[in-house]
């Protein structure tokens, strides 16, 4: 019996040595990084067919479309014009975010030829900012239907495309989800809300990676159908506002942000937009931007007028204010793996996989959805004398990359 109690102790001891010397296995990895450009999917949004587009001061570049240049005949597509400014924004090394609009001040809609030509389908054509303006008749099942249909196809195509980062996505003026000038009726130039809802929950089981985001004012009951159907406010749609300033202070804008829950950006993009009137606003703006993209979780905002008045440098000092920001706080190294731990220093999370990589080894998880102030510790079936750390990501085009800050010793 003594001699059992003490191969059992034997054998204790020996594991336990075991463990510690897998544990001093490891070392500490001396590691040096610094983040010194704007992050891809994130950051300040220059139009994609104007000159600012042409700076490494950004990563995104932002283009309205038309249902009617893709689709002329019912069921064929050309993917033409999409394609050119996916690629358009490729090119410089940057990706898309993409609006398709089917009414706009001044212009006829969108719509397809085919579905203009329907003998019952009947648009209306009225004054919007003073402009003649083309509504769709919302009234008519086929260009529902086809509304359905573009969205799906578009889908299929692009819900993993790494050239577009964000679809934003609507009703109305600009598809900005109001009627704020001309004849907003239900039913007739703007959908039913039962057909929103539709839509909306369409959208959700349809794109698989791709965030789509509605504007703030789709938070008003009288337009849309959150509020007497809460349950859609479950579903993972981003938030973008193209008067984001007037979002600073209490009204109509901010209530929009609290009514659609101000930590959705926990899960789904915060965007829109900025007009810069003058140098005074545009100091104004600045003094304020780092903190109101805090409180906000914003990812992007498009500033097209913004380097009137200020420089690209301050531009992309503005772009890094935005979206994640990696830290990585650990870096432990064996003969066959590697611990490593990463924070988030940002102000919203990154929304598709991205995996810490030793020595092109990915680990199991991803930082997806890691959020501001969060950390996460990952193993990695990597290691060895001289290890190396990158964080990849699928959904980057050719001259992005991810990176991280560190200051190991």
């Amino acid at each position: 019996m003594k001699h059992r109690k003490g191969i059992l102790i034997c054998a204790v001891c020996l594991a336990l040595a075991g463990a510690a010397a897998g544990r001093s296995g490891f070392r500490s990895v001396p590691l040096q990084h610094h983040i010194a450009n704007v992050q891809p999917m994130t950051g300040l949004v220059m139009w994609e067919d104007l000159q600012h587009a042409r700076t490494d001061a950004i990563q995104l570049e932002y283009s309205y479309m038309r249902y009617g240049d893709v689709v002329k005949a019912k069921g064929e597509y050309d993917w033409t014009p999409v394609e050119r400014k996916l690629n358009s924004s490729a090119s410089r090394g940057h990706q898309a975010v993409l609006r398709f609009w089917d009414t706009y001040p001044g212009r006829p809609t969108s719509v397809p030829e085919y579905i203009k030509a329907l003998p019952d389908y009947k648009e209306t054509l009225a004054k919007s900012e003073n402009r003649d303006t083309g509504f769709p008749d919302w009234s008519h099942p086929e260009y529902q239907r086809f509304f359905l249909e573009f969205y799906r196809k578009f889908a299929e195509k692009y819900d993993r495309d790494p050239r577009l980062a964000f679809l934003e996505t609507g009703f109305g003026l600009w598809a900005e989800y109001h009627i704020y000038s001309g004849p907003e009726t239900l039913g007739v130039t703007f959908p039913s809300q039962e057909f929103q809802a539709r839509f909306f929950q369409f959208l959700a089981q349809t794109f698989k990676q791709t965030p789509w985001i509605i504007s703030q004012d789709a938070h008003e009951g009288k337009r849309a159908p959150f509020a007497a159907k809460p349950e859609l406010l479950k579903l993972r749609f981003g938030v973008f506002d193209d008067s984001f300033h007037l979002a600073w202070q209490p009204g109509y804008n901010l209530e929009g942000w609290t009514f659609f829950g101000r930590d959705r950006y926990r899960h789904s993009p915060a965007g829109g937009e900025i007009l810069f009137r003058n140098q005074e606003f545009a100091d104004t703006v600045a003094s304020k931007w780092a903190a109101e993209t805090r409180n906000f979780g914003i990812t992007f905002m498009i500033a097209e007028q913004w380097p009137r008045w200020t420089t690209m440098e301050r531009i992309r000092e503005h772009g890094m204010a935005c979206g994640y920001k990696f830290k990585v706080t650990e870096f432990e190294a064996g003969a066959k793996e590697s611990h490593v731990a990463v924070t988030n220093a940002g102000v919203a999370p990154i929304y598709y996989d991205a995996y810490v990589t030793v020595n092109g080894v990915r680990a199991k998880e991803s930082l997806k959805y890691l959020q501001p102030g969060d950390s996460r510790r990952f193993t990695v079936s990597s290691g060895g004398p001289d290890p190396g750390l990158t964080i990849d990501c699928d959904r980057l085009v050719p001259g992005q990359r991810i990176e991280f800050e560190a200051d190991l010793k």
